[in-house]
């Protein structure tokens, strides 16, 4: 079955682009990013960030985009059955437009990947530099529940420190 994925959540000023593969069934179904309830990207980005993860959505998105981070997908469309990104058909990928997120986004400044598969698939079909300036890329563990070998505390760990980096989080 084709899956395809969401519009970009972000503001022209965005400075930290988050990159996922492919929404799950549950976000699909949902029609909202992270929506599978033991995904830890919202409680990661609510303590990261400082806001209640278990807000509404529209409001934990508007958190987001005012800390100038962006979230979307790499994929635009794909051939997956189920949510495992190991299932995704190679064949029938079909990449989301970047030069154009990129002109429309020029202060993006890092990009970090949720997890292997979003980073291999941007590394393979996408080919910097398309923004203007320095950016950095960074793979982070996935906040999937399907990446279990990690614990909580320490994805939150490596959340935190990808975010902040004098690019979103206060220094204290």
């Amino acid at each position: 079955m084709r899956v395809c994925s969401f519009p970009p959540l972000a503001a022209p000023n965005a400075r930290i682009l988050i990159l996922g593969s492919m929404p799950g069934v549950a976000s699909l179904q949902a029609q909202r990013y992270y929506a599978h309830p033991h995904n830890r990207f919202w409680p990661i980005m609510g303590e990261a960030l400082g806001f209640d993860p278990a807000a509404p959505y529209a409001e934990r998105c508007t958190h987001l985009v005012a800390a100038g981070v962006a979230v979307w997908d790499v994929l635009q469309s794909c051939v997956r059955p189920g949510s495992l990104d190991a299932d995704i058909d190679a064949t029938s990928v079909l990449i989301n437009d970047f030069t154009d997120f990129f002109a429309a986004h020029p202060q993006i400044r890092r990009v970090c990947f949720n997890g292997g598969t979003a980073e291999s698939l941007f590394r393979r079909h996408v080919r910097p530099p398309l923004a203007s300036g320095p950016v950095d890329f960074l793979r982070l563990p996935s906040t999937s529940p399907a990446h279990a070998g990690m614990r909580p505390a320490e994805k939150l760990a490596a959340w935190k420190a990808a975010l902040d980096g004098g690019l979103l989080l206060p220094s204290n």
